[in-house]
Parts: structure tokens; sequence; C-alpha cells
């Protein structure tokens, strides 16, 4: 079937991206643990607490779970209602995915999409500043991760997309 092969190709390129993407946020966690222990041993060990500890930390876990909801998709892991979706074929479950996709996930995400931006660029144009500690550090950036983050989940939605219309036209779900 020739929509086989290049669907597959599609899936298989956005799928590896997903995946390449979510490797690469999870070294976050990495500086997030290592900014967690600095700020424990500061303040415990040497009295001297941080004033970067809880920005860095809050922007660090922030930015990891809003990148990692591609990866979440990707690996099936967003809410669905099961008990009714895992007792339909896999024609119909295609279907209704494909369905739900075309008609709430891409236009919701869109205007998610449209006032992430806003947000960001506003964000960007005032030079924001936190102002939760001394520290005050620059906002902007971690405002970006969220039209970052749903364009990667824009990105991951359609090879959901072709995997559900696979589905839907061929009786199963793609290896």
């Amino acid at each position: 079937m020739p929509l086989d092969s290049g669907v597959r190709a599609i899936v298989r390129g956005i799928d590896r991206f997903t995946i390449l993407c979510a490797r690469v946020f999870a070294w976050m966690s990495i500086v997030l643990m290592l900014a967690i222990v600095w700020h424990v041993v500061a303040r415990y060990v040497f009295h001297s607490p941080t004033i970067w500890a809880y920005d860095v930390t809050y922007m660090l876990y922030g930015s990891m779970f809003m990148l990692g909801s591609a990866y979440c998709l990707y690996r099936g892991g967003h809410i669905r209602t099961d008990f009714l979706y895992r007792a339909w074929s896999p024609r119909w479950q295609g279907i209704m995915d494909a369905v739900l996709y075309v008609l709430l996930f891409f236009p919701a995400m869109w205007l998610f999409f449209e006032a992430g931006y806003g947000y960001a660029e506003r964000s960007w144009i005032q030079g924001e500043r936190g102002f939760y500690s001394p520290w005050a550090p620059p906002i902007y950036p971690f405002k970006t991760v969220i039209p970052v983050a749903i364009v990667l989940l824009m990105i991951q939605g359609v090879s959901e997309l072709l995997k559900s219309l696979y589905a839907a036209i061929v009786g199963r779900w793609p290896e």
C-alpha cells in the first residue's frame, strides 16, 4: 500500500525527533538536581543559602514539564477514556482519534500557541525579570518555553494523527 511507506517514514521521523528532544530535555533533570543539592549543602553545611536556587528550580522543573509533553503524547501518557476506547476495534479507535485530533487537539493547540507566543513576546519586549527572589532572574527565556513546547506537541500530534488515519484505513495500528 503506497500510503503505508510514506506515512511510516513521516511517523518514524517525527517520533525519532520527539525521542531525541526528550533525551536532550532529560538532561535538565541533572542540572535541577545539582541546583537543589548545592542549595541544601550551602544552606545547612555552610549556613549560606543561595538566592538563585528557588528561581532555577521552578524554571527548570516547569520547562521539563512543558517540554516533555510531546514525549508524553508519543508514549500515550495523556488522559483518555480508556474504559470505552479499549473496547473498540483499531479501526474505530483510529477514526475517533483522527476526528478528535482534527476537531479538538489542533485547534486548541493553535489557540494555546497564539496565547503563549504573545505571553513570551511581551516578556521579551519588557525584559521581564522574576520578582520572587532578590536575584530577579530574566523570565523571558522561561516564558519562551511555552510556545516552543506547544510547537513540539503539535509536531508529535501530526505523527499521532497519521497513526490514527492509518488505523482507520487499514484496521490496525502501525508497529
